[in-house]
């Protein structure tokens, strides 16, 4: 039986892409480097901020690293949910869900991922928040699942794991657990084909939970 679903944030439950494409851009500006557009945002996220940092300065502007974040920090900080919107389904899945116990894992930080879902009304229905500074590690490590399930005393095999990135899948896999791919967020569908369900909106989620526990209650 399921009794426990891990949710990625970004790409999954919510929509936040023009906010943080808003606050990169801001984070940019003063050092000459070209606006991004919200679908490079989107391709770079995934991996944590620093990631992203890494990846949008590359190693020649690694100097000018510590500035730029302070500038998106304040700016994102700021202006979390300006745009960003929960994606269709979500709230009435997770009151459809509501016999499980539920969790975010997000690789946004801990602080601003519970401010988010906050900000949209979601945050209620999650029993812990976990962030990129949470637990020593992030997704792909299985860490902060295993931290999950380890303090809410159940076993893998109870457990779900629902993201739109190969992060989240590779995480679920590595922690034992079952994986659920969004093919609606931030990653192209074919990247996803290792997860073992795909589901095109949210509310196609509570009939996977079902099916599972039919099967095996």
């Amino acid at each position: 039986m399921i009794k426990l679903i891990m949710f990625d944030l970004d790409g999954t439950l919510v929509d936040s892409a023009r906010d943080i494409n808003n606050a990169l851009n801001y984070a940019i500006e003063p050092y000459g480097i070209e606006a991004l557009t919200v679908e490079k945002t989107v391709g770079m996220v995934g991996g944590g901020l620093t990631n992203l940092m890494q990846k949008l300065l590359g190693p020649g502007r690694a100097a000018i690293m510590p500035e730029v974040l302070i500038r998106f920090l304040e700016f994102y900080s700021a202006h979390l949910a300006d745009f960003t919107v929960a994606y269709p389904g979500v709230a009435e899945t997770l009151q459809r869900l509501a016999a499980c116990r539920k969790a975010v894992i997000s690789n946004k930080r801990e602080a601003l991922s519970r401010r988010v879902l906050e900000i949209l009304g979601l945050v209620g229905y999650f029993e812990i928040i976990l962030g990129s500074d949470s637990v020593e590690e992030k997704k792909p490590s299985p860490k902060p699942l295993l931290a999950i399930m380890d303090r809410l005393a159940l076993p893998p095999r109870e457990a779900l794991m629902v993201g739109d990135s190969i992060y989240d899948i590779q995480a679920g896999k590595a922690a034992g657990v079952r994986t659920i791919a969004v093919s609606y967020g931030y990653r192209e569908k074919q990247s996803l084909s290792s997860a073992d369900y795909l589901i095109d909106r949210m509310d196609g989620l509570p009939a996977i939970v079902e099916g599972i526990n039919a099967r095996e209650g």
